[in-house]
């Protein structure tokens, strides 16, 4: 009696018809590919299971053997089983051949011919080409650099290596804002795009100016007669030089003076944003004689009470 375990192994009766083996077939190997099935062991010894099986039942003469003397057919002068070959002598050749092409074409992309060979139960992949690494830099630049824009030097390691690279810093940049260099980070592997460095600016401090967004801010000393009777005072602005700024008379400490369009260069419009500058009185704290008399004369004679009515 004939082994049915082929038969068995495709799901299949002894009197199935060629087409009926076929479907089973195409069914079972769509299921079991390795390539459906990464890493999965008992998938890739079933697939190697039911090429073998097909290779034996979709062909005529073999599977008249087979049904004759089992699975010791091949001792009986008929085709090794065991060393599986394809039907017809090659995939998808010969009387009763399937095509891999038509079989898994639905499962791997459909239409075009499927790439890789076929061994039994395993697949060969062709690598996925992929971006590098992206690296992560940090530079300090000077407070005028970042605000004016500029180059700066950035040094990246490469294993031993160590390369220099010329930086643009935009106008505008401030603490904590990222650079992007395309196309400068780490190689790709199987032909894909380098990676990219991500640098973060860090700014230093200015001697004088602080920075609100792209405001600028600037304190001004000034005396008390200069607040009291008004003043023409030269200031610094960051990229124009000094500039003459007119202190009103009465001037409190803490006023702001605007000085439109001198601040810094917003990074999206472009537009530059205003200089503040702070007015703070200074009084001295020594005072000789003469002075003393003159600030008791003002005293005696101040008719201003800057605190009624404020608690």
């Amino acid at each position: 009696m004939a082994d049915n375990e082929f038969y068995n192994t495709l799901g299949v009766p002894r009197n199935a018809s060629a087409d009926e083996i076929r479907a089973a077939y195409k069914k079972l190997a769509r299921k079991y590919h390795p390539d459906a099935n990464p890493d999965d062991a008992g998938a890739a010894r079933k697939f190697k299971e039911i090429q073998e099986a097909h290779s034996v039942l979709g062909d005529p003469e073999q599977r008249q053997q087979y049904d004759q003397f089992g699975t010791t057919f091949k001792q009986a002068g008929g085709s090794s089983a065991g060393q599986f070959n394809w039907p017809g002598g090659g995939p998808g050749g010969g009387p009763g051949g399937a095509d891999l092409n038509d079989i898994l074409g639905g499962l791997f992309g459909g239409g075009g011919g499927f790439s890789g060979s076929f061994g039994p139960g395993h697949s060969q992949r062709r690598p996925r080409a992929a971006k590098g690494q992206d690296l992560r830099s940090e530079i300090a630049v000077p407070f005028a650099v970042a605000a004016e824009g500029g180059n700066h030097e950035l040094r990246i390691r490469h294993g031993d290596s160590t390369d220099t690279l010329n930086i643009t810093i935009p106008a505008g940049v401030d603490n904590g804002s990222v650079i992007r260099l395309s196309g400068q980070g780490q190689a790709g592997t199987h032909g894909g795009p380098p990676g990219d460095i991500l640098v973060t600016v860090n700014c230093h401090r200015h001697p004088y100016f602080r920075r609100e967004a792209s405001n600028l801010l600037l304190d001004l000393p000034i005396t008390v007669s200069e607040a009291a009777l008004g003043a023409q005072v030269e200031v610094p602005t960051l990229s124009e030089g000094p500039v003459v700024v007119t202190v009103p008379p009465g001037t409190s400490s803490g006023t702001k003076l605007r000085l439109r369009g001198k601040g810094v260069p917003d990074q999206k419009s472009g537009q530059r944003g205003d200089q503040f500058v702070i007015v703070k009185i200074v009084v001295p704290k020594r005072v000789d004689d003469q002075t003393r008399r003159l600030f008791e004369e003002l005293a005696n004679g101040d008719t201003l009470q800057p605190r009624d009515g404020l608690w």
